[in-house]
């Protein structure tokens, strides 16, 4: 087994980044098979609590304000034969904003979930007398004169599992991605400073500054199946996609309407007059004008080449469902009631 620290940098930027969801599901999975297990200071706990809710707000934010900018720079400078279809796609993003926005707050309840199911490793006096010497001594992570007391607790607290667990035959791995603190201040980032070298090891206990990186290296085949099965996971469908759909629904529901009033007609249970007379009496056999009805001929007539007659029903009553569900459901994602028909 594995027994990781995972900063609290990594979990903050993990909610942040919604294409980070697929490596949060591998280390879920990892730690359900009992391949991984985290070491979890309080510390790290009461930091992710403090700043969640400021990632989630910036992250929202953040997305919406930079798409503004974006959107005003091709209106003003862009080129004309082309600014439609760029203003467009950013619409569909603009769209999306909100789901992305949602998917950090879906992040941060699986984090602390995690945290959850974790035992939390307290804050002994020994670990900050020790973390105290450090700062003394400017010692990494105080070698930048700041003060580095959470970052020192977290590496007094990963050296005393590995001493406590030394017998134990466990593997461990210290994740962040606090470079400018923990990693070697002149050779390669990938390598931890020399004040905390004496932690890691080429065999037992490792230095990672990316958390796909860690786990590639704990289990690399799994990791790899894992990534690939969730590659595939569905993203937000774009506006233009759902307007699209909406309009081939809306039409199809209107050429089934269409052809009902046509039966009708033919029954002679409806009308047709040259003037339409006000008020109407009966709804249900409300008289149709002779130039509307044309127009709604012809105006079949283009459903049927768009489609073709095959596609156009009829249909029994499950399909006549799935068809206005279909609808009601993209109709109520932008903005309408429940069961809303109209064509």
């Amino acid at each position: 087994m594995y027994k990781i620290l995972i900063d609290t940098c990594v979990w903050l930027d993990l909610a942040k980044d919604y294409q980070q969801q697929t490596i949060l599901t591998a280390l879920e999975e990892l730690i359900q098979q009992g391949e991984v297990e985290l070491i979890l200071p309080r510390i790290i706990v009461d930091e992710f609590a403090r700043n969640k809710d400021r990632v989630i707000e910036q992250n929202s934010r953040s997305m919406s304000s930079t798409l503004k900018r974006v959107k005003d720079v091709v209106e003003k400078f862009g080129d004309p034969q082309q600014k439609d279809i760029v203003i467009s796609q950013l619409n569909d993003v603009d769209h999306r904003l909100p789901i992305l926005g949602e998917a950090a707050v879906d992040t941060v309840s699986r984090i602390e979930r995690l945290f959850t199911n974790t035992p939390i490793i307290g804050i002994s006096d020994a670990v900050k007398i020790r973390a105290a010497q450090r700062a003394i001594d400017k010692r990494a992570p105080f070698h930048r004169q700041r003060n580095g007391i959470d970052d020192a607790i977290l590496i007094e607290v990963y050296t005393d599992v590995l001493e406590e667990e030394e017998l134990a035959g466990n593997r461990f791995a210290f994740i962040s991605h606090n470079t400018n603190d923990f990693s070697h201040p002149t050779a390669s980032k990938k390598l931890p400073h020399p004040d905390i070298e004496a932690c890691f090891s080429r065999a037992k206990s490792f230095y990672f500054i990316a958390l796909s990186e860690a786990l590639r290296h704990i289990l690399p085949d799994q990791f790899d199946d894992i990534m690939t099965e969730q590659y595939w996971g569905e993203e937000p469908r774009r506006l233009t996609e759902i307007i699209e759909a909406m309009d081939e629904l809306v039409t199809k529901v209107w050429y089934n309407r269409h052809q009902i009033t046509r039966e009708k007609i033919e029954a002679g249970i409806i009308q047709i007059v040259e003037k339409e007379s006000f008020p109407i009496k009966d709804h249900a056999t409300r008289p149709i004008q002779r130039n509307i009805w044309e127009g709604a001929l012809r105006a079949a007539e283009r459903v049927e080449e768009r489609f073709g007659l095959d596609t156009l029903g009829p249909w029994d009553d499950f399909e006549w469902g799935m068809i206005n569900g279909k609808l009601s459901a993209l109709r109520w994602v932008l903005g309408d009631d429940w069961d809303m028909l109209d064509t």
